[in-house]
């Protein structure tokens, strides 16, 4: 990645609880923190158009989850239940980063993988997320539990993905740069949609991180294992959460694309509005599901108004 391109940006290497996570951190030191978690295939380059837009707004803090990006997983490979890549150990990651911070309470916002680690972090802490944002994702149990033929075709790699290692390792392994831009070109983005040239709303800069950190061996393997967790001991803690009536505390926005996957199975708005105890809003936005790198523009501004729109101190 060019040197330059986060300009003002520092990169950390920040030892957790179970890894060594990278993060970036910009924008103002003295403005309230702003930790953007990204998804599945990429790393926290996805946000770079979105961090130089409200880098005048908030300190932003962009880690790359565990197994992904630059961030290594610091055991050894894991127990048959994928604990080490659950979403409440990622989860931990992040709170560690931003405790190595000096970070106390922070606005937090997800997209796909980023927002189911986002969603337990607002269970299992609570008070420290003042508000909260999940883009293009509803609730795991819930699209798990409704899943139907036309559901398992569109997100057909939710089920590829956790099956016993090491065949789909070897089988993305295959052409692992393939896989990637096929990842990167579907679900209603802009390429598919428009027939436009390959992969048109990512930056050059992310898309060589991207191919860079997604084509090692042991991050693909951390990317399965990511998905077998959330088929296994994910759910077994959310129906923990539900049964003892955890919810998210905090006022939460909603974002997804009007040409994704997510908004043709799923009421991604009244689905959240059952895990929430407080205020829940939400939009579609003429997108596919890679919403802040193909409207990064009004990415930022969503999250600038609902962020800024809270009145607690910093």
């Amino acid at each position: 990645m060019d040197t330059d391109w986060f300009a003002g940006f520092t990169l950390h290497r920040v030892k957790t609880q179970g890894a060594d996570a990278q993060v970036r951190v910009g924008g103002r030191a003295d403005a309230p923190a702003l930790v953007l978690l990204h998804g599945f295939p990429q790393t926290h380059a996805m946000w770079h158009r979105v961090a130089r837009a409200l880098a005048p707004h908030f300190r932003l803090v962009l880690p790359d989850l565990r197994g992904y990006g630059d961030s290594d997983v610091s055991h050894p490979p894991g127990p048959p239940d994928h604990r080490h890549h659950s979403k409440r150990a990622m989860a931990q990651d992040v709170v560690d980063v931003v405790d190595a911070l000096g970070i106390g309470r922070f606005y937090l916002c997800g997209h796909d993988r980023g927002g189911r680690v986002a969603h337990r972090l607002a269970v299992d802490h609570p008070a420290r997320v003042r508000r909260l944002c999940v883009i293009d994702i509803a609730p795991t149990l819930d699209m798990y539990a409704r899943t139907d033929m036309a559901f398992a075709r569109a997100y057909y790699h939710w089920f590829h993905l956790i099956q016993p290692a090491p065949l789909p390792e070897l089988m993305i392994g295959g052409n692992a740069k393939a896989y990637l831009h096929t990842k990167l070109g579907g679900w209603g983005s802009s390429a598919a949609a428009e027939g436009a040239a390959p992969l048109p709303h990512i930056e050059p800069q992310a898309l060589a991180d991207y191919e860079r950190c997604f084509c090692r061996t042991e991050n693909i393997h951390s990317a399965c294992e990511d998905y077998r967790a959330s088929a296994g001991i994910d759910l077994e803690h959310d129906r923990e959460s539900r049964a003892r009536g955890e919810r998210i505390a905090c006022d939460t926005l909603v974002l997804w694309g009007a040409r994704g996957v997510v908004q043709k199975f799923f009421d991604p708005l009244a689905l959240w509005q059952a895990q929430c105890a407080a205020r829940v809003s939400g939009q579609a936005l003429p997108a596919g599901h890679f919403i802040p790198e193909e409207l990064p523009g009004d990415t930022a501004e969503a999250l600038r108004a609902f962020m800024r729109d809270d009145t607690d101190t910093p």
